[in-house]
């Protein structure tokens, strides 16, 4: 079975792959015409991405296949899969531990503004009277929008930091959340009103693009600290900015509007020089750790269908 690898991989999933059996062809460059043009030429069985967006032009004939090698699949056109009889699957809950880190880095870097304090150690300046104001964070409330791998994984760590958390989630009952030691709130509104740290952990889909607009921002107390680590068309960032500039509120951004798609490059944006924002690179899932798994992970779901025919983690099934 050839096996296109249109992303980078990790080296030990690659090599997980050959060991295998598989036939791999490997190269991390290819997008939209070229990735056409490459499935055309290579006509291979199976298809593995990240971030390349695989749309229906790409869906050829011989493919039968693709993963993508992390949680989120928006980047994939399902229902042109599904036209053409080609499955698709992800690898869900590999990269959470690595998400939920960097979701808590980017909390406490809001609360207690660990990047402004390390900026202007670098420039020479001292000042403590400014930076020893902070809120802290035991006795406050998270809410997490989302319960999935990534949010559940939140939880633990809110309660070793002595928090309340409670959480908007359409896919956990009222047993579930008592068993976690959470508290269920009834709409992502009355979460804003009662948290004093929000952090997003949905999903993107038709119903979610969006879902954090004006309404919700309007009910955030002042100055609540909101991270967003999921997807960045699931909050409306005009009324991010409007609730930042109006209302105190912190923002940890690893994703977010207009974020460039290449892995080095130049940001002029909005959120340049809002000094009450603290963005990140996309780089949520982007640990050794993270990534062995996912690669372990996505040489798993290959040989499984190899041998049986059987979609693991199949979304378009």
């Amino acid at each position: 079975m050839k096996i296109l690898v249109a992303d980078k991989f990790e080296q030990a999933g690659l090599d997980g792959l050959r060991g295998e059996g598989f036939e791999v062809v490997s190269d991390p460059e290819l997008k939209e015409d070229s990735l056409r043009e490459a499935l055309e030429r290579e006509k291979p069985e199976g298809l593995i991405v990240r971030s390349t967006k695989v749309q229906a032009e790409h869906m050829v004939d011989g493919l039968k296949l693709i993963v993508r090698a992390g949680a989120g699949y928006n980047t994939i056109d399902i229902e042109a899969a599904r036209a053409k009889g080609i499955r698709v699957a992800n690898c869900p809950g590999k990269n959470s531990a690595a998400v939920v880190e960097l979701a808590w880095g980017l909390i406490l870097s809001c609360d207690r503004r660990i990047p402004d304090n390390v900026f202007e150690l670098r420039a020479g300046k001292w000042n403590k009277k400014e930076y020893s104001k902070a809120r802290g964070l035991r006795g406050r409330t998270l809410g997490l929008i989302g319960l999935g791998y990534i949010g559940r994984g939140m939880i633990p760590v809110a309660h070793a930091f002595g928090m309340n958390v409670v959480a908007f989630s359409k896919h956990t009952t009222a047993d579930q959340a008592k068993s976690m030691g959470i508290e269920l709130c009834a709409s992502q509104e009355e979460l804003a009103s009662k948290s004093d740290v929000v952090s997003v952990h949905c999903s993107l889909t038709a119903e979610t693009k969006l879902c954090i607009g004006k309404s919700f921002f309007d009910a955030l107390k002042a100055g609540t600290i909101f991270v967003n680590t999921s997807r960045s068309e699931v909050v409306d960032q005009g009324a991010l900015v409007d609730a930042m500039r109006n209302k105190g509120v912190r923002a940890g951004l690893d994703v977010f509007d207009g974020e460039p798609s290449v892995a080095q490059g130049d940001y002029d944006g909005e959120l340049k020089t809002l000094e009450s924002v603290y963005c990140t690179h996309h780089i949520g899932a982007s640990t050794d750790e993270a990534q062995d798994a996912v690669a372990e992970e996505t040489v798993r779901i290959f040989t499984v269908f190899r041998e049986t025919g059987d979609v693991e983690n199949c979304v378009n099934c």
